[in-house]
């Protein structure tokens, strides 16, 4: 019996195997010679060391159910890569027809007298990117077409485009003056125009969200072609807006936020949404956000606490041991906080009054705040400082976020959007930025800065969020005063010029961020005084 069924299984593979091959007969190898064409093959799977021999891409080949194959040339092709037109008409370059040709040989004058080696002409004239074996050349003028561009098929004209209110029609030749939606310079990109009034634009920024709303700011943004002539800078890259072209900006009275339009609607800034047709009182944050409610003169509900909490002052004999539960940081004296005279609950007053929805800067969706409690095994990690904490944090719930299990710890969202510190005689501004930004060193701790940073628009000094959210002051068990966080170059010193750590008695690096007490000339570093 199973004989039996191992040779109807293989009788039946021949069958098909010889069902492709006569499916495959009718096609050619672009390769060969028209007086002596060679056959393509079908072959199953991706298992192969070459790329496609027409657009060079082998990454498909493990996608596609197969692929074609020549045994004489001993080529592979992508499943309709071997079908393009030997001849084109493309809008990129309507002057001249383009034919389908290897490029390692480039017709000059009728005669095949250049490699590809030898030439240093052979861009894509339209990407001005290096194009992969075969392109679309023109045979008149020397214009190639790579592949990837001769797959676009940009309509002649818009006939109703959303944010004009005449007829654009394709520019046929790379834009060379900035987009009047954008204001910026892209060449490559595809473009249109109006004639009658000299509007020019990228295909992409023709369909700009005319309202949006961003979580950096607490009023809708709205497009505007152009603004009154004003020195502004754009509130996501720091850099000067041109206020000729088109940006976002707040209609608020009183309020000068403008953005560039391509930041505004960075897939890392914007959630998508536009809210041309949405009504403005449906954006307005519902009753629950705040965390507390007073039910007395210094007593607070807390919504995430059974017992009532009330304002106190610190008291070095009965606080020093408390914890404030959001940003897991000592109680001190240098800020009241709320206390439970029932349980170990204490918050520090400013995190008590932390909303339990946020809108911040560093995430284009709203964050919800989380008080779950975690322990050393499970601490969350924050996106923003890296650092594990088993503390209250902010959290995205959005399924669709691309930055998978965003969280911030407290201690992160209270740096301002405007952020003065002390090391640095400039303000700071928060930044994003998922590009090769990110392996930046911290000039501070020496560490990647990471996705979001600090950073200086005057002298480009960066800061990491790790850095900048080290506390600038605190107790120390065996001094009696608060110490402060030294940033180089001053504290106690010895008759050698050495700073002495107190704790692990090892040298201090003078040019490190360490803490100090001026009063008894007390230093530490700063790992040991958090253990």
């Amino acid at each position: 019996i199973i004989s039996s069924k191992k040779m109807k299984k293989e009788r039946k593979n021949k069958k098909v195997e010889k069902k492709e091959v006569d499916q495959s007969c009718e096609i050619k190898c672009p390769v060969s010679h028209p007086t002596l064409p060679h056959t393509l093959f079908i072959r199953a799977g991706g298992s192969i060391q070459s790329g496609c021999f027409a657009c060079g891409e082998q990454k498909q080949f493990l996608r596609d159910p197969f692929h074609y194959h020549c045994t004489t040339c001993d080529v592979d092709y992508h499943d309709r890569c071997h079908l393009r037109s030997k001849q084109i008409t493309h809008p990129y370059h309507l002057q001249h027809p383009l034919t389908f040709t290897r490029l390692d040989e480039i017709p000059v004058n009728n005669n095949v007298v250049h490699t590809r080696s030898r030439i240093n002409f052979d861009l894509c004239g339209w990407c001005v990117k290096n194009p992969d074996t075969w392109v679309y050349s023109c045979s008149i003028c020397s214009f190639r077409l790579c592949l990837p561009c001769s797959e676009k098929n940009p309509l002649l004209t818009i006939h109703n485009p959303k944010n004009h209110h005449h007829p654009l029609y394709f520019l046929p030749r790379p834009l060379l003056v900035p987009c009047d939606a954008c204001g910026l310079v892209r060449a490559w990109e595809t473009s249109y125009t109006c004639f009658q009034c000299n509007y020019m634009v990228h295909e992409s920024c023709m369909d700009l969200p005319r309202i949006i709303k961003l979580t950096r700011h607490p009023h809708r943004l709205f497009l505007a072609p152009y603004l009154p002539r004003e020195v502004l800078s754009c509130s996501v890259c720091y850099k000067a807006v041109d206020t000729r072209y088109g940006q976002y900006s707040c209609h608020h009275d009183d309020c000068s936020y403008v953005l560039h339009s391509k930041c505004a609607t960075h897939d890392t800034v914007w959630d998508g949404r536009e809210l041309e047709w949405e009504d403005p009182e449906d954006q307005n944050e519902p009753e629950d956000v705040a965390s507390f409610k007073k039910v007395g003169h210094d007593l607070i509900e807390y919504f995430d606490h059974e017992h009532h909490l009330r304002l106190e002052k610190y008291d070095g004999a009965r606080d020093a041991t408390k914890q404030c539960q959001a940003c897991v940081f000592p109680i001190n004296n240098v800020n009241r906080f709320y206390d439970c005279n029932q349980c170990s609950y204490s918050l520090h007053e400013e995190c008590a009054s932390l909303p339990r929805k946020l809108d911040h800067v560093l995430h284009k969706h709203s964050l919800v705040l989380d008080t779950s409690p975690l322990d050393d095994y499970d601490a969350m990690n924050c996106s923003a400082c890296t650092r594990n904490s088993n503390g209250f944090r902010y959290k995205c719930l959005e399924e669709a976020c691309v930055i998978r299990e965003f969280h911030i710890e407290i201690r992160c969202t209270l740096i301002p959007h405007l952020f003065t510190h002390k090391s640095h005689k400039h303000p700071l501004y928060n930044f994003v930025s998922y590009g090769p930004e990110a392996m930046e060193s911290c000039p501070i701790c020496k560490e990647h800065v990471g996705y979001f940073r600090l950073h200086c628009i005057e002298c480009k000094f960066v800061m990491c969020y790790r850095c900048a959210t080290i506390p600038t002051e605190i107790h120390y068990k065996h001094d009696e005063h608060p110490l402060t966080l030294c940033y180089g170059g001053e504290g106690r010193v010895d008759d050698d010029g050495i700073y002495w750590c107190e704790v692990c008695e090892i040298k201090i690096d003078p040019e490190k961020w360490f803490y100090t007490c001026e009063k008894c000339c007390t230093t530490v570093h700063r790992l040991c005084i958090f253990g």
